[in-house]
């Protein structure tokens, strides 16, 4: 069947199309064009002038609607799907919590089932591990029973497994960590820098065996620090120096505005990733909650925006979703609305490997489409030309 999207504000990698209309036959791009195309046949969707952009690809995300990947149910991975479906995601990487082995291998083995049932909600690209090798001095929110320094015979048996890993977090300056990320360059999988407290030899060293991403920028990693009064540079410093692409959650809390403007200067929209790092109450009312699984879980409340530790000394994860990320950037870090979008869809499509099929509106690609409005509401989200979500009564962020 054949759509077409008409009378919208068509936002490409490259320009702004006013009147522009977007064909697509079955799951992919026909053709976008100026102005109004006569298609016979096809079912007419009119935009009503509203902005027509590239479904937003998040890339590291726990959770949302009440629910958490490390459920370990097929529910779950569903209803997260669902719920940031409504905010113009069409893609996610399902992002697990440093645990248990048995509990990592439950968790992927749920991945492959929902994936196949998952017509309703953004698309799933992959599974993505976040630990359970990182510094325990840089836990943040991460459960210290669970925190350990990279294995072979562990992560070779998780890797054997599952098919579906697309990407690990890991601390680099821990013994192991750079075999563990030459690995993972063998098996062609991204693996980014996290929860560590590595200085720029460090980091330098993981660049060149394999790690290729800083996960969450700022959140849970060194800055610059003094050893014997001597100053050395951290992750921070050394993700601004090389050429490591970057992730940030750009709720506007873990990182302030001055420091959304700083990341952008200097690393700009081709080398940023938006994420939400969204826990399970994204899309929630606030109030107390548990980060990672129901069952073993740690207790949180979520206020403010964000979700915090119980004694509220540190931010927990984030209950952002993909709209706000965007609505962010250019409310709150000045960046223009094509730059914006860019970094939460072509950024992390071309650092998840996926841009020959996603990530950017161009003929012969998927139809990932969202349409929002100049306050960048979303009024629907398409999925390989599959209308997911249409706004009605139900308000958003």
């Amino acid at each position: 069947m054949k759509l077409k999207i008409s009378n919208g504000t068509i936002l490409t990698p490259f320009r702004t199309i006013k009147n522009g209309t977007v064909v697509i036959d079955g799951n992919q791009i026909l053709d976008i064009q100026e102005g109004p195309v006569d298609v016979p046949d096809a079912v007419n969707i009119d935009a009503k002038g509203q902005f027509v952009a590239p479904g937003f690809i998040d890339i590291h995300v726990h959770g949302g609607g009440g629910f958490d990947f490390m459920d370990g149910t097929e529910e779950a991975f569903l209803r997260i799907a669902e719920l940031h479906a409504r905010y113009g995601t069409t893609a996610l990487v399902p992002t697990t919590l440093t645990a248990e082995k048995e509990d990592l291998l439950k968790t992927l083995d749920v991945y492959e089932r929902a994936k196949r049932n998952n017509n309703q909600g953004a698309a799933f690209l992959g599974m993505h591990l976040e630990g359970p090798y990182f510094a325990l001095s840089q836990r943040g929110a991460q459960d210290p029973r669970y925190i350990r320094n990279p294995d072979p015979q562990e992560y070779e048996e998780i890797l054997s497994h599952s098919p579906s890993i697309v990407r690990w977090s890991a601390a680099p300056e821990l013994e192991g960590a750079i075999a563990f990320g030459q690995r993972l360059r063998q098996k062609g999988i991204l693996a980014a820098i996290a929860h560590t407290d590595a200085l720029y030899d460090d980091v330098l060293t993981a660049y060149e065996n394999g790690y290729s991403l800083v996960t969450h920028l700022y959140s849970a990693m060194s800055g610059v620090t003094r050893r014997n009064a001597f100053r050395y540079a951290g992750v921070i410093e050394s993700a601004f120096l090389l050429d490591l692409d970057v992730e940030i959650i750009g709720d506007g809390i873990h990182l302030p505005p001055p420091l959304l403007k700083l990341v952008y200067k200097i690393k700009g929209a081709d080398r940023i990733a938006l994420i939400t790092d969204a826990m399970r109450d994204a899309g929630m009312p606030e109030g107390e909650s548990i980060l990672g699984s129901l069952s073993n879980g740690l207790k949180v409340i979520v206020e403010d925006g964000v979700a915090k530790l119980p004694d509220r000394t540190a931010f927990a994860g984030s209950v952002a979703t993909t709209s706000q990320l965007v609505r962010n950037m250019v409310k709150l870090a000045d960046v223009s609305l094509l730059e914006a979008v860019r970094m939460a869809s072509t950024t992390p499509a071309r650092i998840m490997g996926v841009d020959q099929q996603k990530g950017s509106l161009a003929k012969g690609k998927d139809a990932d489409i969202v349409i929002f409005d100049q306050t960048i509401t979303v009024s629907m989200t398409m999925v390989q030309g599959t209308v997911i979500y249409q706004k009605d009564s139900q308000t958003q962020d």
